[in-house]
């Protein structure tokens, strides 16, 4: 039995669909029919406005974002797929919170909605500090399906360590 590391919170039934998927070698071909459409942000200035655009539409009243960037440090062996920060700074006789955002460089290359639903999960952070359940309702709220797309974002990152 094939190990998915990036599943095992899942029921054993829906492990067990991936792996079939895997066996008969089409786990590319469901990928690719549910997400055909790539995005075309691929700059760090595209991504602040990407995720400034979302900000403006879901969190009016939340913190203004001071950075949004691509980070090529962020992979799959750090365990991080983006990241939210709030870096204090003296700036004359204040102390500033800056926000920002790194997003892992591998979603350049990603499905439109998979570079989605990580600015929309690091957005929400801004709101919800945790992973409850207001945390993954602000989810839903800005990005409808977000449980789904999360699951085969999952799948997407196992069958990109298979290539």
């Amino acid at each position: 039995m094939t190990a998915l590391k990036f599943l095992q919170a899942y029921p054993d039934a829906l492990q067990d669909q991936v792996r079939r998927l895997i066996t008969e070698g089409r786990l590319g071909d469901y990928l690719s029919q549910r997400y055909p459409q790539m995005h075309d942000v691929q700059s760090d200035k595209a991504l602040y406005t990407y995720a400034l655009d979302l900000k403006h539409e879901y969190l009016r009243n939340a913190p203004a974002i001071d950075k949004v960037l691509f980070d090529n440090r962020l992979d799959l062996t750090h365990r991080a797929l983006g990241l939210h920060t709030t870096i204090s700074r003296v700036q004359g006789g204040k102390l500033k919170a800056k926000k920002e955002i790194r997003v892992a460089s591998l979603f350049k290359e990603a499905p439109a909605e998979f570079l989605k639903m990580i600015v929309v999960h690091e957005l929400a952070h801004f709101k919800e500090s945790d992973h409850n359940k207001a945390f993954y309702k602000l989810c839903e709220h800005m990005l409808p399906g977000y449980h789904q797309i999360e699951f085969d974002l999952r799948v997407y990152l196992t069958w990109r360590e298979m290539q």
